[in-house]
């Protein structure tokens, strides 16, 4: 038993002193940590006292593990103002106690002894520069009881006794967020579980887009203009209610959960850097779903790559006529307008011949998906992530209006990109705790009805302790999504904050995902088992919208200054 709400499970015994109290004084030895490693990769990666790309990029391990370890150590400080709060409302309870304990004692010990970058790749200390010395400060008392403590077998198995008392399509622990933010939730919870959970296998095994129906329903409710400001048709709500509304949507279905990404996309390019007769004219329609969006960026050759797309926009006239070929383009079919990048200055390589465009085109249907002219496609068929299909597209002489160049200046096109990508990446954070979420649920089911050498599956210590290690992690990375969406929110820069809440978010779905199948056995392999869905589902997280690697070599870049 947990002591007071605050006290720290072991064993059988309760050890005295505070919870909160023990877990504060754990995060200036990380903090410390965190500086000692970034001097020391600072030092492999610098000529000169600047910093070289050509080092970061042969100490990628050092460079990226850094990346990692400041992703472990602002989810700490996070998990520990989450726990501060709710203890100051008195919401602080057992499941609460133990989800922060389990979660301080597996962080403290991961630092130490080895990041789980993924699972195939462990960071250790010593990989960024730091000896026994330097690691000293990990030495201190309370952060030895937290590692010897605070994640036992036993506390997994209370934890996992407690989400059995809790009904079914609850999380596991307050959120920590406001009334306002936990009614949408509750709202977009009751519309998955009705109109999304009981269709969406049904959906991903016969390959079939998400009914029209659906999105009209969503477009009522509002998803599609959730943050577009009022005056341009919106709800001008907080990227936090963002995060909600796409965690319970993905929990229900990750297509569903991601039917809005583009518009968030397409209506983030157009507030940033579109003329006024452009947010007059697209916002509204963006934000009430006449329209629907597509982004429009990826090339068949360059993947991450961005700067050398060679996808050529050539002026003719008043307009532009567009040449080359995309792939990887979500929902292309039956959208009505593209956000599209290509280069619009034939005599540059980089980033600063691109432009971006809102090119028009019209919606297809099944027999004919690209009836406009100069644009051609196919589907790409995918393991997952299947609600709004995926398509290669070839554009010949494809025309776009003049007027619909992006702020009417060409050569911005990545910049105003850049711009879209804290959103993006904080959104798909959400979306990945959904899709974790969804496993958690699924596997929880599963273990308590599967019955095994006469008992359920869940009375197995292994099989508890996997599902209490998704519900820990599931709301450490809800923390760091918050986190990022509230300093969106207060217009603070925050792309290190958003790409730690997509880098943890999405290797939390995966494992998710990956252990829940588990717990399935041999079923979990199974197509009709949905756990099957969730995790080709989850595969795709640490891809899209920057991959794994690439999202720590940015969160590293920044760090390094």
């Amino acid at each position: 038993m947990a002591h007071d709400g605050h006290g720290l499970t072991g064993g059988a015994q309760v050890i005295l002193g505070d919870l909160l109290e023990l877990t504060g004084q754990a995060l200036a030895p990380v903090d410390e940590i965190l500086d000692k490693a970034k001097a020391s990769v600072r030092d492999m990666v610098s000529v000169d006292g600047r910093v070289s790309n050509g080092l970061v990029e042969a100490n990628q391990t050092a460079a990226h593990g850094l990346a990692w370890l400041a992703t472990y150590a602002q989810s700490l400080n996070q998990m520990q103002l989450w726990a501060k709060k709710l203890s100051t409302d008195g919401k602080f309870g057992e499941t609460e106690a133990l989800i922060h304990q389990i979660a301080f004692g597996e962080y403290l010990w991961q630092i130490y002894g080895g990041i789980q970058m993924n699972q195939g790749e462990i960071l250790r200390l010593q990989d960024m520069g730091l000896g026994q010395d330097a690691q000293r400060g990990l030495m201190n008392p309370a952060i030895q009881t937290l590692t010897q403590h605070g994640n036992t077998q036993a506390a997994r198995t209370r934890l996992v006794e407690l989400m059995q008392e809790q009904a079914a399509n609850v999380m596991v622990g307050q959120s920590g967020l406001d009334e306002e933010l936990e009614m949408i939730r509750e709202q977009f919870r009751r519309y998955a579980v009705e109109k999304v959970e009981p269709f969406a296998h049904e959906w991903h095994l016969k390959d079939e887009l998400i009914p029209l129906e659906v999105i009209n329903e969503l477009a009522e409710m509002g998803v599609f203009g959730l943050t577009i400001p009022e005056e341009f048709g919106g709800f001008g709500l907080s990227k936090a209610s963002m995060c909600v509304v796409s965690e319970e949507l993905s929990r229900g279905y990750i297509g569903v959960g991601s039917l809005a990404t583009r518009s968030e996309i397409a209506a983030e390019l157009i507030l940033a850097g579109g003329t006024d007769e452009q947010k007059a004219k697209w916002l509204p329609r963006i934000s009430s779903a006449e329209t629907l969006p597509t982004a429009v960026f990826t090339e068949p050759n360059t993947g991450s790559d961005l700067g050398s797309l060679r996808t050529r926009a050539v002026k003719d006239g008043e307009n532009y006529s567009v040449t080359g070929n995309k792939t990887w383009i979500t929902h292309a079919a039956r959208t009505h307008v593209m956000t599209l990048l290509a280069r619009t200055n034939p005599n540059t390589t980089d980033y600063k011949g691109l432009s971006m465009f809102l090119a028009e085109k019209t919606p297809g249907d099944d027999a004919n998906p690209f009836p406009t002219d100069g644009m051609t496609g196919g589907e790409i068929e995918v393991l997952g992530y299947r609600g709004m299909k995926e398509y290669e597209l070839a554009f010949d002489g494809f025309q776009v209006k003049g007027e619909n160049l992006l702020g009417g200046e060409e050569g911005k096109g990545f910049k105003q990109l850049m711009e879209t990508f804290e959103s993006a990446r904080i959104q798909t954070a959400a979306r990945a705790i959904g899709v974790a979420q969804s496993a958690l649920d699924i596997a929880m089911q599963y273990a308590i009805d599967r019955k095994q050498f006469g008992k359920s599956l869940i009375n197995f210590p292994r099989v508890s302790s996997k599902l209490a290690m998704m519900a820990v992690e599931i709301m450490i990375a809800r923390q760091l999504t918050y986190f990022s969406a509230f300093e969106k929110d207060e217009g603070r820069r925050c792309d290190v904050e958003a790409g730690m809440a997509k880098l943890l978010g999405a290797r939390v779905a995966w494992a998710a995902a990956d252990n829940g199948l588990q717990i399935h056995g041999g079923n979990g392999f199974a197509l009709e088992y949905k756990i099957s869905r969730v995790l080709c589902d989850a595969r795709i997280l640490n891809i899209f919208e920057g991959a794994a690697e690439i999202q720590a070599q940015v969160i590293a870049r920044r760090l390094l200054g």
